[in-house]
């Protein structure tokens, strides 16, 4: 058995749940084995009720005490169940799940695991799991790993196949230097993938993320010399001069730019009319008016007779941005003559698209990835704007250098990455960072709180609705079953429905849904047809709805404060005073304190920074904080000491030895010559 094996191959899968697998994109035994758990469960002994701590995920062995209470509210079904062990008492809770009252008998006794709260003096668990007091014994002292879910597809199902590909998979030789493994002080390829899935301990489980994660850091920082060395070598096709048509834009706007815009728009000036093409970064708050300097940038393009492409991360947004921008070309009489082009344009739509494309009729295009896309043919693109969830790379630049084109590059983030870590992530591009936000943006005002003030938290968001305004709440799971403590997404908009008047339209939204209805689902929002949207996090971007007001996340203490910070961002684009309510199930004092900075400061840049020194390296029971480096094991925050080693030594490797061809790093090339997924090229670097 090796990579490309077929799913099919393992042993207990057919193709109903090959199907199941290949939604998550897992098709061959390498794609399971990359499928690295997102969690892992410690299980202890059973404690006695008067024990438990309130805020810990604790097992009890509890009696049934009484016949289950069940309510109905609208599509809630509400059971309450009473236990009592030798210490005290305790109440469950359970939603939607009538099918638990036959097995509940008075008298029976189960062991239940999950999330303690307080009720005033009453000790509650929330939708615990039930075992079996010889079901419980299998799993007591052990490390459980936990993985991203599909409906239909249990975390047993998926340990049962992993374990069966380890028994079977012949493991690719190991490519790292043996005086590299001793440095950075990694374990081998093979017992890493091992232990990331079936860790003897935590220890074992941290030593296996740390290799896994530096492979990936390895790989990202290589792509990235390849991609400056590239970068710099590139000359300037398309010199420009500032026109007449950026001036008067500035001056027309109904507002002043800051200090910072204004120095980031000479640097950006610089590099259009200097001798190399060019390649930056614009780091700003959330707010801080960066897409009015990347409109000055394709302006200038524009006036110059050349094209220029804005690239969001969401047709959504996309759309946004197109209808703002003819918006202002009629009211301000600018040069652009703009299109649009997203994947869910009809075929004629695109046909048109194209051919002004092709022709240079449309000297701005504004769309998602369909921008790079075979078809689009461009006559003269100089300036590709692009959000940070769609960076360009090495393949992109390639894919448009086939098209004979090397535009001048600018990456637009919010993302508030400390410097020292910005350095390396961006080592590709020039840096420009606008600090301050518009001196007419109203500060969001925040909170935060234990799960007890739900309750006047949803009276604040139906009060809210009821002035004519809109609320986010943010879950950091989609479906039940994935990790039984958090709140998801599919269960807590039916709770919403339930506790909020009936006037008050929810719709809920996660990143496995369908493209066509996650855009319709945030189109209705932008509409306002939606007053409560809940959702992962996958609104961190792309939607600008200047009207909602409040921003509510639940599980708090599972993100980090910099992705918190960015969640806040989607409030507090209007003109009416926004809030941001941070629920928090953990209540330990240090958890508080670290959420309480987000409390005292709007600073992302100063948030990023607190949450670097605040967390400890390779924290494996967390949900993952930084994700738009699209790592599949490595945090930047968590691994943040791990990333800056390993960019020191592909620094020192590469200047020692630029193409690998020393007899000692041959296999270090030829692996990552041969892996699609890492694919460089040595002969450009």
């Amino acid at each position: 058995m090796n990579d490309q094996t077929p799913i099919l191959e393992i042993k207990g899968i057919g193709e109903k749940t090959a199907r199941l697998f290949h939604k998550l994109d897992i098709d061959t035994v390498g794609d399971l084995l990359a499928h690295y758990p997102r969690d892992y469960e410690r299980f202890d002994g059973p404690r006695q009720i008067r024990e438990v701590v309130p805020g810990e995920t604790e097992a009890v062995n509890g009696t049934v005490l009484a016949v289950p209470n069940i309510k109905k509210i609208r599509n809630l079904n509400i059971m309450n169940v009473l236990i009592r062990d030798g210490s005290g008492s305790m109440q469950l809770t359970f939603f939607n799940m009538p099918y638990l009252l036959k097995r509940f008998q008075p008298g029976k006794t189960f062991v239940f695991r999950g999330k303690v709260q307080t009720k005033g003096p009453a000790l509650i668990m929330e939708q615990p799991r039930v075992y079996s007091s010889e079901e419980y014994a299998k799993f007591t002292g052990r490390l459980q790993p936990r993985y991203a879910l599909t409906k239909g597809l249990t975390n047993q199902a998926i340990q049962k196949a992993v374990q069966k590909a380890l028994e079977d998979y012949a493991f690719e030789e190991e490519y790292f230097p043996g005086a590299i493994l001793e440095e950075m002080e990694l374990t081998g390829l093979s017992e890493a993938i091992r232990e990331i899935h079936l860790p003897r301990d935590a220890e074992s489980a941290r030593r296996a993320h740390r290799r896994l994660a530096f492979e990936e850091f390895f790989a990202f920082l290589l792509l990235l010399r390849k991609n400056k060395d590239l970068s710099n070598s590139l000359p300037n096709g398309y010199p420009m001069f500032e026109t007449a048509d950026t001036v008067r834009y500035i001056d027309s706007l109904p507002f002043r730019l800051t200090a910072g815009q204004k120095q980031v728009w000479q640097e950006i000036r610089d590099d259009m009319e200097g001798p190399r093409c060019m390649n930056r970064l614009v780091q700003g708050d959330v707010g801080s008016g960066k897409t009015i300097i990347a409109l000055l940038a394709l302006l200038m393009t524009a006036a110059n007779g050349y094209q220029g492409a804005l690239m969001a991360p969401t047709e959504v947004l996309a759309v946004q941005h197109f209808e703002s921008v003819k918006r202002d070309t009629e009211k301000y009489k600018l040069a652009f003559r703009p299109v649009l082009l997203v994947g869910s344009m009809t075929a004629k739509e695109k046909k048109e698209a194209y051919a002004k494309i092709a022709s240079g009729e449309a000297n701005l295009i504004i769309g998602t990835h369909a921008l790079i896309q075979e078809k689009v043919s461009y006559q003269k693109l100089a300036l590709a704007v692009t959000d940070e969830q769609h960076r360009f790379g090495v393949r992109q630049r390639e894919t448009l250098a086939e098209k004979g084109l090397s535009p001048h590059v600018l990456v637009m983030s919010a993302t508030p990455i400390p410097r020292t870590l910005a350095i390396i992530l961006y080592g590709d591009l020039k840096i420009s960072v606008i600090r301050e936000l518009p001196a007419d943006r109203l500060p969001i005002k925040n909170c935060v709180v234990n799960t007890s003030y739900r309750a006047k938290a949803y009276q604040f968001i139906a009060n809210q609705v009821s002035q004519g305004h809109q609320a986010y709440v943010i879950c950091p799971q989609v479906e039940e079953g994935e990790m039984t403590d958090l709140e998801n997404v599919a269960d807590y908009a039916e709770k919403l429905r339930s506790a909020l008047p009936p006037s008050v339209i929810v719709a809920h939204l996660h990143g496995k849904m369908r493209p066509a209805e996650k855009n319709r689902i945030m189109e209705d929002f932008a509409a306002r047809n939606i007053d409560v949207l809940v959702s992962t996090t996958v609104i961190e971007v792309g939607i600008n709805v200047p009207n909602a007001t409040v921003m509510m996340v639940e599980n708090a203490e599972r993100f980090g404060l910099a992705q918190l910070h960015q969640l806040r961002g989607r409030v507090g684009r209007g003109d009416a005073q926004s809030y941001c309510i941070f629920v928090s199930a953990d209540e330990k004092k240090e958890t508080m304190e670290r959420l309480e900075i987000l409390n005292h400061s709007n600073d992302g840049f100063h948030i990023a920074s607190e949450d670097l020194k605040l967390r400890g390296p390779g924290d494996l029971f967390g949900v993952r904080q930084s994700g738009d480096f699209a790592f599949r094991v490595g945090d930047i925050y968590d691994d943040s000491e791990l990333l800056k080693k390993t960019s020191d030594l592909v620094d020192r490797l590469l200047d020692q030895d630029p193409d690998l061809s020393l007899e000692v790093h041959r296999p270090l090339r030829v692996h990552f010559e041969n892996t699609d997924r890492n694919k460089v090229d040595f002969r450009t670097i």
